[in-house]
């Protein structure tokens, strides 16, 4: 193995480790039907004292829309590929169809017609961006050399991607912003920072970065100004998301002890929503912000176990939407 090869595959493993954390070795739990016992779960009320979470219209509506995710389908970590299903959990399809090199970090267009992810380059020895077309299987590159480049989202008004840049250093990126057609790289803030995602209005990304310690979450305008704090959890790790609504969902615990956490967009009244036990994480709020899908464990607790669930966004109707024996991870929900 060349010491290129060599290096991009520790980048590669970092990376993994930053973004979903699933373990290498097998977890104990002691309820291994758990989803059975919590499918109309009672979450966890705010503090005392606090006010109630920002609210979120009840609705009895089904989920809509397509979720993408990453999938093992080689139980392999080097060759992930990208597949998609529906938000009732019909129509699993796998997307890309290179079985050696690694893709991950897709995310469904807000069009719902394409979904953008990062792979492998064997030829540049890069991470880059592709998007590929839902109706027309086509797969486009977008990016060409920039650096090492994941979790890609696109605006809301369609015209620019956010993404995490490696660059100078395997454990420093950065957020960056290019054009949708992967001209125009720009920095947004020098600031360490993962996972970065849209709010609803396309002026402002949220990612997590440890800049002041623990790592927490924060947001920041376009421009780069107006930086601010906005968690305040013990492990929070990276994967968020940003409702219509204005809430924030993410995730925070100890390794196979990962709950999802609900916020307000200043922070305030954060609430876990999960059922306890399931080792969950890497939360997206549907489009309409009455829905979470996330990864979680509740079925088999061990090292492959990890499938797609997705559950009201107050903590009840809990659903698994895929049943394979490998790990389906990292959802992103779209139209």
């Amino acid at each position: 193995m060349t010491m290129n090869k060599r290096i991009l595959v520790f980048i590669s493993l970092l990376i993994f480790i930053l973004a979903c954390n699933v373990p290498s070795s097998t977890p104990n739990n002691s309820n291994p039907n758990l989803l059975a016992t919590l499918q109309a779960s009672t979450p966890l009320s705010a503090a005392s004292g606090e006010a109630p979470i920002s609210p979120v219209t009840p609705s009895s509506t089904e989920p809509t829309g397509k979720i993408a995710l990453t999938c093992q389908l080689y139980k392999d970590t080097s060759r992930e590929q990208i597949c998609i299903v529906n938000a009732d959990g019909s129509g699993y399809r796998r997307l890309t169809l290179n079985d050696n090199v690694r893709h991950y970090y897709p995310s469904v267009a807000p069009d719902g017609n394409s979904v953008v992810y990062s792979a492998y380059n064997e030829q540049n020895k890069h991470f880059e961006i592709y998007e590929l077309n839902l109706s027309t299987s086509e797969n486009r590159q977008l990016t060409f050399s920039i650096g090492d480049l994941n979790a890609p989202e696109i605006s809301p008004d369609g015209l620019t991607i956010v993404l995490a840049r490696f660059f100078s250093s395997p454990d420093r990126p950065t957020t960056w912003l290019i054009n949708r057609d992967g001209s125009n790289p720009r920095e947004v803030s020098k600031d360490s920072a993962i996972d970065p995602t849209w709010s609803p209005d396309g002026k402002q990304i949220m990612f997590a970065s440890a800049m002041n310690g623990l790592t927490q979450l924060f947001i920041i305008n376009v421009d780069g100004t107006g930086l601010r704090q906005v968690s305040n959890l013990p492990a929070l790790r990276g994967r968020s998301d940003w409702s219509p609504q204005g809430l924030i969902v993410t995730y925070s615990g100890k390794s196979w002890e990962r709950e999802l956490f609900v916020m307000n967009i200043d922070g305030s009244n954060q609430h876990q929503i999960t059922p306890s036990g399931g080792n969950s994480q890497g939360p997206s709020f549907s489009p309409d912000g009455q829905w979470v899908a996330f990864t979680s464990y509740f079925d088999r607790y061990e090292v492959h176990g990890c499938e797609i669930y997705i559950m009201r966004v107050d903590g009840t109707d809990l659903r698994r939407l895929t049943n394979n024996e490998y790990c389906d991870y990292q959802p992103r929900w779209g139209p």
